[in-house]
């Protein structure tokens, strides 16, 4: 044993090894496929990946994270590891070896191997949700991140990717997630179309952010809370605080013509200073957030 507690074991220390290379071609998606595996690089990501695997294990079902490689100095900042990482393949490894692992120039210490996590739509959908964020052929695994953690933030119940969308195991949206990609479900490779059919089959409203929408997400909201005061139904008459799945489209063209002619409304963020537009991950919050309200109030 060391001072620390921890056994006594000799770091991985080759950067060249062959179980290092296994691990640094992660970052690659043909090598992710095959696997089913992906990184988790960083203390936040990887201490989120632990608790799922460990809530899973608990509960019968089978782990995610399946190897943990740490620096005997990220152990000693963050001393909980030891205790999370219990019952995986956990390793110490030298900086040498995790910077040839890691995706990330610099990497913070810790990298985990996990299975993939993703789920089916019907299991999202059985589960009777209430909001719920699609992502429609987004391309940038650092937006996709953001818009998944924003979409945990704001509590709703999953993160739905149409085909053509990134690879939400894509490293770079991994670490975008900050560990978000292990509190909510999250669907890949949907086909849009049939996705707002068995939406719509469950009461379930479809509104596409659009920054050319006729409906203003100010209105709409200002509509909900005229109804709770019992002033009547406005003009758009659709309830906020319905179950609602919100689409949200490409970072450079937006939602495609066919993709907003499923909505049920077309729903503009205003815009009151002299920016032409939001990026697609502060429009998604500010979405989410509205529908997560009504949702709270209602």
């Amino acid at each position: 044993m060391n001072e620390t507690g921890r056994p006594q074991v000799f770091p991985l220390s080759n950067p060249r090894a062959d179980r290092v290379r296994d691990v640094a071609k992660l970052a690659g998606r043909p090598a992710r496929l095959k696997r089913e595996q992906f990184l988790v690089e960083g203390p936040q990501a990887v201490r989120e990946a632990l608790v799922l695997h460990a809530k899973r294990i608990a509960a019968g079902e089978p782990g995610v994270v399946q190897d943990v490689f740490a620096s005997e100095a990220c152990l000693d900042r963050y001393p909980e590891f030891d205790e999370l990482a219990e019952g995986t393949n956990a390793r110490l490894a030298t900086e040498e070896v995790l910077a040839a692992m890691a995706d990330t120039v610099n990497p913070q210490g810790i990298i985990a191997v996990c299975g993939f996590v993703d789920v089916s739509l019907e299991a999202v959908l059985e589960a009777s949700p209430r909001l719920i964020a699609v992502l429609c052929q987004v391309r940038d695994p650092g937006n996709a991140g953001t818009v998944l953690r924003a979409a945990d933030a704001a509590g709703a119940d999953a993160v739905v990717l149409t085909q053509s969308s990134v690879d939400i195991y894509n490293p770079k949206a991994v670490r975008s997630t900050a560990g978000s990609l292990f509190h909510l479900p999250v669907v890949l490779g949907v086909d849009v179309q049939d996705f707002v059919d068995q939406c719509r089959n469950r009461g379930i409203g479809i509104l596409a952010a659009d920054g050319y929408g006729q409906l203003n997400l100010d209105q709409l909201q200002d509509e909900n809370a005229a109804r709770r005061l019992g002033l009547g139904e406005g003009p758009s008459d659709y309830h906020l605080e319905r179950p609602t799945a919100w689409l949200f489209g490409n970072e450079a063209q937006g939602l495609s013509e066919e993709e907003l002619a499923l909505a049920d409304h077309r729903v503009a963020v205003p815009v009151y200073g002299a920016a032409e537009s939001l990026n697609l991950g502060t429009a998604a919050t500010v979405c989410l957030y509205a529908s997560a309200r009504s949702q709270q109030q209602g």
